[in-house]
């Protein structure tokens, strides 16, 4: 008998003192704290260290909230983690080193130069779906460049939030990092604040809550969305492996991944045999009953649950299509012969349940594309390169995975981002130290030749010499 979701009170922390935690974070900026690379190399350390001494602990909270497996736990929300702070640590000098660039001509004697400052107090608002990764990955580029952080985590998975919250104060700095719990009230409080940057990760609906909150004060924002990632199916693929690395993207975390493959769209020619392979694929993963597979996780509440359980009903169950709402359970399920105006082709699923629908040919796969949204991630599995490069050059999204899914994410030296509707700015690696820096432009001039031709009054051989230089 495997356990239930645990269910944890609702984290709250004190509204009426928000808006001093703030204060106390802008002081402490202004006061030059985190500008220092040591504070930042220090605290930097403490938060690796956080995880790599707590693991076991965020795991546990991790499951009680979400049942998340214990590999994709460890390797999605703590490896990546700890991944992101050693590269920061390692390239921050790298990182914060002035550039110098070249100065015309006609402004010499001068140098020119680009200085990374930090923004100052920077509010990071993380989903439930990869609780300790989708907060702390940001704050190492917050820390990083320099910025005073205030942090929150979701108010769902509410064993994480809590082990956060005890956790964060012992490790990092009180005075530069803060850490608020709760849920639409204690959010909405922290957006009436006046912030330098607000990085949010969640769904579009909240995106549009905080860029509202945030133009009041003109602050600028980093939204991390989804949308619909489609997987284009070419024909002439190996069909076992397609299906193999289709799946455990689509399935991992129980498909509640932003970038997950949200439907398929495969070339017709193949669409039976690819389902087949899925069958046979699903089999291997989860065995013939996955509800008892501890490597298939749950949905964190039973709304959750009710609003992905109700797309199964959009068309042909080919495997899986059980629920169960005391569980928070929907087992992994493929559909066939699911209209395009389904309910599940209108909005991302987020749960496991994918959408096979077939094309006659890539053309017809990438109007289908252009028609909708632009997706945050976009993934095709074809041997043609003609192929590889029309999907690549036609379509827009955040990025692309060629004959594989989630990968592009994973290297730090890509930027992680969406376009128009699927996210605003990018993150991971060196991409999450310039979110947080302000490039500011520095010229300094010589003392030395200072003609009074310059200045004014203007004579005929100054405005000649300045008409050559059109």
């Amino acid at each position: 008998m495997t356990p239930k979701i645990e269910t944890a009170p609702l984290p709250q922390t004190d509204v009426e003192g928000i808006p001093d935690l703030v204060a106390g974070l802008r002081s402490a900026f202004e006061s030059g704290t985190t500008r220092p690379l040591d504070w930042r190399r220090e605290q930097l350390q403490a938060l690796g260290k956080l995880v790599e001494d707590n693991g076991e602990e965020l795991v546990a909270a991790m499951q009680a909230d979400l049942r998340k497996p214990t590999l994709e736990a460890w390797a999605a929300d703590l490896v990546a983690t700890v991944g992101e702070v050693k590269l920061a640590l390692k390239s921050l000098r790298r990182w914060t080193r002035p550039v110098k660039v070249a100065t015309p001509l006609s402004q010499q004697p001068a140098r020119a130069r680009i200085v990374r400052e930090p923004l100052g107090v920077v509010l990071i608002i993380s989903p439930w779906n990869y609780p300790v990764q989708l907060l702390l990955s940001p704050l190492v580029g917050a820390i990083a460049a320099g910025n005073c952080a205030m942090l929150k985590p979701s108010e769902i998975t509410a064993h994480t939030s809590a082990a956060l919250a005890k956790l964060v104060p012992k490790y990092l700095d009180n005075d530069c990092i803060a850490l608020v719990e709760g849920g639409v009230d204690e959010t909405s409080a922290l957006l009436a604040e006046r912030f330098d940057h607000i990085f949010y990760t969640g769904n579009g609906r909240v995106a549009r809550v905080v860029m509202e909150a945030a133009a009041k004060h003109l602050t600028p924002v980093t939204l991390e969305l989804g949308g619909k990632s489609p997987c284009i199916v070419d024909a002439g693929v190996d069909l076992e492996q397609t299906a193999r690395r289709i799946l455990w993207g689509k399935f991992l975390n129980a498909g509640q991944t932003c970038v997950a493959p949200d439907y398929v769209l495969a070339h017709s020619a193949v669409e039976p045999e690819l389902l087949e392979a899925m069958k046979r694929v699903l089999s291997e993963f989860y065995g013939d009953d996955p509800r008892a597979n501890p490597d298939f996780g749950r949905i964190p509440n039973q709304r959750h649950q009710r609003r992905v359980a109700s797309l199964v009903k959009d068309g042909e169950v080919v495997v899986g299509g059980e629920s169960d709402e005391g569980d928070c359970y929907v087992s992994p399920t493929i559909l066939r012969n699911v209209s395009p105006e389904a309910p599940s082709m209108q909005e991302e699923i987020f749960g496991p349940v994918l959408p096979v629908l077939t094309v006659d040919s890539v053309d017809e796969a990438i109007s289908f594309v252009n028609g909708r949204d632009k997706p945050l991630a976009l993934y095709v599995f074809t041997k043609d390169r003609t192929t590889e490069e029309a999907v690549v050059s036609r379509t827009s999204s955040g990025g692309v995975c060629v004959n594989a899914v989630f990968w592009h994410i994973a290297n730090p030296e890509l930027p992680f981002g969406g376009v128009g509707p699927s996210g605003t700015g990018a993150y991971h690696g060196r991409s999450s130290f310039e979110t947080f820096s302000h490039r500011k432009s520095v010229v300094t001039k010589g003392t030395r030749f200072d003609p009074k031709m310059a200045y004014p009054p203007y004579g005929k051989l100054m405005t000649k010499l300045i008409k050559r230089l059109v």
